[in-house]
């Protein structure tokens, strides 16, 4: 029996006090979907493919692997890369590259197959570009009564001419990728969205500066995302629209900031998919497939000298 606690707070402040009420609810149990994870990039490193079924909502354990699939790329350039599924780690399906062989070239099309549990699952994405990271620089925030002194970092790069281009920005802190909801971070050419008309130019400074982690002390007082020995490692991945799309409401659904702000929010629901069983009643898939072309950059923060902004 799952237990939640409902806090019943009043509206606008009309009365001061709440109250507190637990309750049982009584869910029913959704049929298990395949859930696959495709998201592989042109790095030359190894590329994987996750495959797992979904589980309750109140479930505490690690989702259900997928075992025994058969898993696939074609490109419309007449590559093909097989998956083969992983000794050590279930569910997980990988593909080597050889010397020299990366996965993904601009502007080729990809289709993904994945034969698993008796269905045929199939998705397309197209390869899309990024610019080069030309630099990345520290700057100074400085502090107040209420903050300290802020260390940030900021990357610099050109989104290419031409309407539609689509990346998700990935940050690395000391080797550890920053993946709270809060943290991912995704453009629409240089700006946030298809109607920032952003081409074309550098990316805006809130993207820019989104690689910078923000915590905070036993005080609640923000901690300097970086100082002076510390690393950032910043990753530019090209996203179709599709995948730019979904993208974005995961990042809606995840980024939950909870309390008396949740009345609001907009509710949780099932997340787009570009998979597609061939059987048109045969069951679902959940899971998103892309193929990304990736530039990188990093640098390390030595001292106080590297300050931009002294």
């Amino acid at each position: 029996m799952n237990k939640i606690l409902v806090v019943v707070a009043p509206l606008f402040g009309l009365v001061s006090t709440s109250c507190e009420s637990v309750i049982y609810p009584d869910l029913p149990e959704a049929e298990a979907q395949l859930v696959i994870d495709a998201w592989v990039n042109n790095k030359e490193e190894p590329q994987w493919i996750r495959l797992s079924k979904t589980q309750p909502y109140f479930e505490n354990t690690l989702p259900p692997p997928v075992s025994g699939a058969l898993i696939r790329i074609e490109g419309s350039d007449g590559s093909e890369y097989i998956f083969s599924e992983s000794d050590t780690l279930a569910g997980a399906y990988v593909w080597v590259p050889g010397a020299g062989e990366r996965l993904g070239m601009n502007g080729v099309i990809y289709t993904l197959t994945v034969e698993a549990e008796g269905e045929i699952y199939t998705a397309v994405t197209r390869m899309g570009r990024v610019p080069v990271i030309d630099s990345i620089t520290f700057r100074v925030e400085r502090g107040n009564q209420f903050v300290d002194d802020l260390y940030l970092a900021e990357f610099w790069a050109v989104d290419p001419v031409g309407f539609g281009d689509t990346y998700w920005i990935r940050a690395y802190k000391n080797g550890v990728l920053l993946n709270k909801p809060s943290e991912i971070i995704l453009a629409y050419d240089a700006g946030f969205s298809r109607g920032g008309r952003l081409d074309g130019v550098p990316f805006i400074a809130p993207i820019r500066r989104g690689v910078n982690p923000f915590e905070q002390d036993e005080r609640g007082r923000f901690l300097s995302p970086y100082v002076p020995g510390d690393s950032v490692y910043v990753e530019l991945h090209s996203l179709s629209e599709a995948s730019f799309d979904f993208l974005t409401l995961v990042s809606l659904q995840t980024n939950r900031p909870g309390g008396f702000s949740e009345l609001f929010a907009t509710p949780l629901s099932n997340v787009t998919t570009n998979l597609v069983n061939i059987n048109p009643n045969g069951k679902k898939a959940l899971g998103f497939f892309n193929v990304a072309a990736v530039s990188g950059s990093g640098r390390k923060f030595n001292s106080l000298d590297d300050i931009s902004n002294p």
